[in-house]
């Protein structure tokens, strides 16, 4: 009885490891999933795109296809008030992956340190005491999602009037984790030793930003990251001011839902334009004027290091400094870029090949 046990057991075990293993094919490779055109041709593939979002979009969508860093073919669709690239979209995770600039930004000014121990810069808040050294939690893993924290955050957001979390209250328990998350942030297994996906990793790093630039996060990313690229439709606040147009949001069945707020705005919170997101990938491409990638806000040698491969899954590279990486490019890189999803209402992908 025993061996039929363990017989049944590992076969689970096998079956769960494949079907995980053909999960993160499908995400990294594009497995069981059919082109959208057969060759690869640039206005065969956008039109293709642009039938698809107008056949099955029920709400808002913006695309845009960029070719040798530019705009190559822009499309929006409208559920009620109309859209266009200066429109505001709350991105969900697509966030992290810029506010890994803002980061990199204080690592070229010399203000972070990518491998001493995060908690060195912190004053108003600490991780618990626990099984595993907390000084092997640095900037680099919890940029990669390798520095062993297990909170799996997730955050569901705070309803419109409710009161947002204070950001050090979060850390310790985010009340608006996503289901099934206890929203602790801590170390949960020896930081370096594994890719485990934290969004608490990332609100930790909001705290960084305001600790060691002695400003408000989202005042920080506008005058450092923001301006300077020339994304005047950005920010992860909009209730400071009036910010225009901003696209409403609508569940899966073409219902009106509200915008959620968020205390984890370096995870979740960034509100961007389609124009904005473009400026932000193009600025990883040099410029046709002879600007330099990064455009001054990183150096080009910190850009191309968040490309680099820093975790890996069943063998397979994933994760760079913010930046996932999707697939090889074969040209010895990789494609890539970051996704965004807050169910039920907000869907969002940025790729660079």
């Amino acid at each position: 009885m025993f061996k039929r046990v363990m017989g049944i057991a590992a076969g689970a075990v096998l079956l769960a490891g494949s079907w995980g293993f053909l999960v993160l094919m499908n995400t990294e490779n594009g497995w069981l999933r059919e082109p959208l055109v057969d060759t690869p041709d640039d206005k065969a593939f956008a039109d293709a795109a642009v039938s698809l979002i107008d056949r099955e979009s029920n709400g808002n969508a913006a695309f845009i296809l960029m070719k040798d860093g530019k705009p190559f073919v822009q499309h929006y669709t409208s559920a009620g008030t109309a859209v266009d690239g200066d429109t505001l979209f709350q991105v969900a995770s697509l966030s992290k992956w810029v506010t890994s600039w803002g980061v990199m930004r204080l690592v070229d000014q010399g203000k972070l340190d990518l491998d001493a121990p995060v908690s060195g810069y912190l004053t108003r808040w600490q991780l618990p005491e626990g099984d595993f050294d907390n000084n092997g939690v640095t900037v680099r893993r919890l940029l990669s999602h390798t520095a062993g924290l297990t909170d799996g955050l997730g955050y569901a957001g705070f309803a419109p009037g409710k009161p947002v979390q204070p950001l050090t209250e979060s850390l310790t328990k985010a009340a608006d984790a996503s289901p099934g998350k206890e929203g602790v942030v801590r170390v949960g297994i020896e930081p370096g030793t594994e890719w485990r996906y934290s969004g608490g990793g990332y609100t930790l790093l909001q705290l960084l930003i305001e600790e060691v630039s002695g400003q408000s996060f989202n005042d920080f990313m506008t005058e450092q990251v923001f301006a300077p690229l020339g994304m005047t439709r950005s920010t992860f606040l909009v209730d400071d001011g009036d910010v225009g147009n901003i696209a409403t949001i609508y569940n899966t069945a073409g219902e009106e839902t509200a915008m959620p707020r968020y205390t984890a705005l370096a995870a979740a919170s960034l509100y961007t334009s389609a124009n904005d997101m473009s400026k932000f990938l193009a600025a990883q491409y040099p410029g046709s004027n002879g600007e330099s990638v990064g455009r001054g806000v990183l150096k080009p040698e910190t850009v191309a290091e968040t490309y680099e491969p820093h975790a890996s899954s069943l063998g397979l590279d994933i994760w760079g400094l913010g930046a996932m990486l999707y697939a090889p490019n074969g040209t010895g890189g990789h494609i890539i870029g970051h996704d965004g999803n807050n169910e039920p209402a907000i869907n969002t992908a940025a790729r660079i090949n």
